[in-house]
C-alpha cells in the first residue's frame, strides 16, 4: 500500500510511462484529492467522469443522417445509412483543450470506476484500452487515471463489500493498480496546505484533533451506520466554518448533530469534547509541552486549569485519560503533571478519574508495571490513585 505523498510520485511516474493506474482505495481516502493535486504538479486540464454515475451511451450515442449525402445507395443491399456520433460534453471539452494547448497535458478521471454497471465499463473498454471512442481516438497528451473501490476478489481486501462490479480481466491487465492506504502524517500535511484563498484546506481545530488523536481520521472505534473517513473530517470542517457564523446559542445547540451527521454519535461526542476544551483554550499539547526538558507543569497552565469550574477541569483530566496513546501515563514527565492537575481537582472528580483509569486496563496495568521497577513520577501518579480508591471505599 502506498502513502498519498508516496502516490504523488509514483503516479506520474505510470502516467509518464505511458500506462493508465488505477487507483484503489477505500471510499473518503482522498483518491479525487489526490488525483487534484497530481494534475497541479503536472501543471494539467483536469476533467473528472463519475463512471457510477454514468448510463449506457452518454459517451457517445449514434446520431441519425442529417442529410441525403449520407445515404448510401447499393446494388445488392440496399440504402445504408452513415452514422455519426454524438460525443459527451466532457469529451468535446477534452478535444477543445488539446486543440488549444498541444503542449499541455490532460488528465481525464474516471472515478468509481468499478462501480459502473456492466454496460458501461464494456463501453469504456476501448477507451482505456485502445485509448479510443468508436472512430475517434484520444489525443496523444491526454492521460487516464482510474479510481476503484475494493473489491472483495482483490488480494487484501477479501472482506470488503462495497457494491461494485467486478472489472474485465482485460482492464486489470491493462492498468496499474496502485492500492491507496489512509496516512495520519499525509493527510495533515494536505489539510494545512493553502486552499488557494490563504486558509488551510482543513480548519486548524480538526487537524490539532486529528494530531493528537490520529487514530480518528478512520477510527476503529465508531457507529455502525457511519465510519468517518478523511473525506467525512473535510465536510465537518467545512460546517464548522458555517457555524462559526451563527450566534452562539444557535451553534451550542446545532453543533453536536451536525458533526453526527459526517462523524456518527460515537466520534462525534469525542470531538465535541474537544471542541469545548479548545473553546476553554487548554489544550494536551499545551499541558504536555516541553515536558521531557521541563517535568514540572508551568505556573501559567496551572492558573489557567485553576479558573476553570470542577466539571471542566475533570473534562480535561478525561481527554488526557484518552489521549494515553499519545501522552502515555506510565512516561515521568507526563505522570508527574497529570498528577499535578489531579491533586487540583475535587474529590469527586479526583475519585471519577481514577475509576475511569481503573477502567483502562492497560493504563492501569502500564502504571503498576512501571511503579515496580522505578520510585519515580509514575510510582508517585499509581500511589494516589490507589489512596483516592482507598479514601472513596472508607466514605462509602
Amino acid at each position: 500500500m502506498l502513502s498519498y505523498q508516496q502516490l504523488l510520485v509514483a503516479i506520474p511516474l505510470v502516467l509518464k510511462a505511458g500506462n493508465v493506474p488505477t487507483i484503489v482505495g477505500e471510499a473518503g481516502i482522498g483518491k479525487s484529492a489526490l488525483v487534484a493535486d497530481v494534475a497541479d504538479q503536472m501543471q494539467a486540464k483536469l476533467f473528472t467522469t463519475t463512471v457510477s454515475l454514468s448510463e449506457k451511451g452518454d459517451l457517445a450515442i449514434p446520431i441519425p443522417p442529417l442529410t441525403d449525402k449520407a445515404y448510401v445507395q447499393t446494388t445488392r443491399y440496399g440504402e445504408l445509412a452513415d452514422v455519426k456520433f454524438g460525443y459527451t460534453h466532457t469529451l468535446i471539452e477534452i478535444i477543445h483543450a488539446a486543440e488549444a494547448e498541444s503542449n499541455r497535458p490532460i488528465i481525464w478521471f474516471l472515478d468509481e470506476f468499478n462501480r459502473g454497471t456492466q454496460a458501461v465499463q464494456s463501453e469504456l473498454m476501448n477507451l482505456v484500452l485502445q485509448r479510443q471512442i468508436n472512430t475517434l481516438k484520444l489525443p496523444a497528451q491526454v492521460h487516464l487515471i482510474l479510481a476503484e473501490n475494493p473489491d472483495a476478489t482483490m488480494a487484501g481486501f477479501e472482506q470488503s463489500d462495497y457494491g461494485v462490479v467486478t472489472g474485465d480481466a482485460a482492464i486489470n491487465d491493462r492498468t496499474v493498480r496502485l492500492v491507496m492506504r489512509a496516512d495520519t502524517a499525509d493527510w495533515l500535511a494536505w489539510a494545512r496546505q493553502d486552499n488557494g484563498h490563504g486558509q488551510p484546506r482543513i480548519q486548524p481545530t480538526v487537524t490539532r484533533f486529528i494530531e493528537e488523536n490520529p487514530n480518528q481520521l478512520r477510527p476503529s472505534d465508531h457507529d455502525d451506520d457511519l465510519y468517518p473517513t478523511p473525506r467525512a473530517w473535510a465536510r465537518v470542517s467545512a460546517n464548522l466554518t458555517q457555524l462559526s457564523i451563527l450566534p452562539a446559542d444557535q451553534q451550542s445547540a446545532l453543533r453536536l448533530d451536525v458533526l453526527a451527521g459526517d462523524l456518527g454519535v460515537t466520534v462525534s461526542r469525542a470531538f465535541e469534547q474537544y471542541l469545548r476544551r479548545d473553546e476553554q483554550g487548554l489544550t494536551a499539547a499545551e499541558i504536555y509541552a516541553d515536558a521531557e526538558e521541563t517535568p514540572e507543569l508551568s505556573a501559567t497552565v496551572l492558573d489557567r486549569f485553576d479558573r476553570f469550574n470542577p466539571g471542566q477541569q475533570q473534562s480535561i483530566l478525561a481527554d488526557l485519560v484518552d489521549q494515553n496513546p499519545t501522552y502515555p501515563l506510565n512516561t515521568p514527565q507526563v505522570a508527574g503533571r497529570f498528577l499535578t492537575l489531579l491533586q487540583h481537582l475535587a474529590p469527586d472528580g479526583q475519585y471519577a478519574i481514577a475509576l475511569k483509569i481503573a477502567e483502562t486496563p492497560e493504563i492501569l496495568e502500564g502504571l503498576a508495571a512501571h511503579a515496580e521497577q522505578k520510585p519515580d513520577a509514575v510510582a508517585d501518579l499509581y500511589q494516589a490513585l490507589a489512596q483516592i480508591g482507598v479514601a472513596s471505599d472508607a466514605q462509602n
